[in-house]
């Protein structure tokens, strides 16, 4: 689907992009869904937050994750360069700001993988530009069984993304939107009709008004 509304006149309707949060417990399903949108979707990149944590194998600094020292963590704070930052499981993360701002500001939508923790601090500073989902899992067993199965951590860092989940799906009434992904492709098609209607919120058609009255003129 196109990211513009397209005029008989002059081309398209100018629209500001929005930011686009999927939140989840460690498992849920947040991380897949947010890789298919961006095969599916090209008007839509991920924000990239930077983060103490050192790379996994596989993780590219500035494609996964910038990374960066404690002290180069504390000097972003310290300036506001950050929209959100949170303390993780030992580890800081933050999303720089100026990167999502000039995108909004070109109309393009960014996609953001953060707990609600980092949901609450954006919409606090930009609540207008924001739109939030949390996905749930089926239940807690298949949301262990996901977390064994990725054989990334160890068992007590298992148990304690366990212990974790049930306090982050208590926030789920902060969320705009529910996803239960019992079906993936079903959840993925969701994630994807929540963002298509949100792009035609009038608020965001920054044009609108010269291209009704383009056409009110025809």
């Amino acid at each position: 689907m196109s990211n513009d509304a397209k005029s008989p006149e002059n081309g398209v309707v100018r629209r500001r992009g929005l930011m686009y949060v999927l939140s989840s417990p460690s498992g849920a399903g947040k991380t897949t869904i947010s890789r298919r949108l961006l095969e599916l979707d090209d008007d839509i990149e991920m924000s990239i937050s930077v983060t103490t944590r050192p790379p996994r194998p596989g993780e590219e600094d500035g494609r996964d994750y910038i990374f960066v020292s404690d002290e180069e963590f504390s000097r972003l704070v310290g300036e506001g360069a950050l929209l959100e930052y949170a303390h993780i499981f030992g580890y800081d993360y933050g999303t720089p700001r100026e990167p999502v701002e000039s995108a909004l500001a070109a109309g393009r939508d960014i996609l953001f993988d953060i707990d609600w923790q980092g949901t609450q601090q954006l919409k606090d500073k930009m609540p207008d530009d924001l739109v939030t989902v949390f996905i749930l899992p089926p239940s807690t067993e298949e949301l262990r069984r996901r977390l064994v199965a990725r054989a990334q951590d160890s068992e007590d860092v298992v148990d304690a993304r366990m212990a974790k989940a049930a306090d982050e799906m208590s926030h789920f009434q902060e969320y705009d939107y529910i996803i239960f992904n019992r079906d993936l492709d079903e959840s993925i098609e969701e994630a994807r009709t929540i963002l298509f209607a949100e792009r035609r919120r009038q608020r965001r058609l920054v044009g609108v008004v010269d291209f009704v009255a383009g056409l009110r003129k025809s």
